[in-house]
């Protein structure tokens, strides 16, 4: 099974959601994939198994993966204050993995009808998601 966790910026979000699924499945391989060099470091710090950064990094990894977790702004071209290039968000878009969105935003994007539920909180929500996949 193929995990792919995608972030970026600092990673944060990334960073989280590893350290999580390696809580429950030690053994887990889990690739980290950032859109800088900064976010793959951080996720990889948290016990991904792998990393790669950058634009092409997401386009082979997501043409690999059963399943890629991470913010919901890896759909959207220019997202994530710009880091999230066209070619990106097609490649998640394509994927043939599950999708685990995380409706974590940045920029003027707003997504109606969700709940506020807190980080921690989402992040558990996505690894129930995950756990019915394994």
């Amino acid at each position: 099974m193929n995990i792919l966790v995608i972030d970026a910026q600092g990673g944060g979000l990334g960073k989280q959601i590893v350290q999580a699924l390696k809580e429950k499945y030690k053994d887990l391989e889990i690739i980290a994939v950032g859109t800088n060099g900064i976010a793959t470091t951080n996720m990889l710090k948290a016990g991904a198994s792998f990393g790669a950064t950058g634009e092409n990094a997401v386009v082979v990894n997501c043409a690999r993966a059963d399943v890629i977790v991470g913010p919901i702004g890896i759909l959207l071209t220019n997202s994530l204050y710009g880091e999230i290039t066209a070619k990106m968000a097609e490649a998640v878009s394509l994927s043939r993995a599950k999708r685990i969105l995380i409706p974590f935003l940045h920029d003027d994007n707003v997504i109606v009808g969700i709940n506020e539920y807190s980080i921690k909180k989402l992040i558990a929500l996505a690894v129930k998601e995950v756990e019915k996949i394994l």
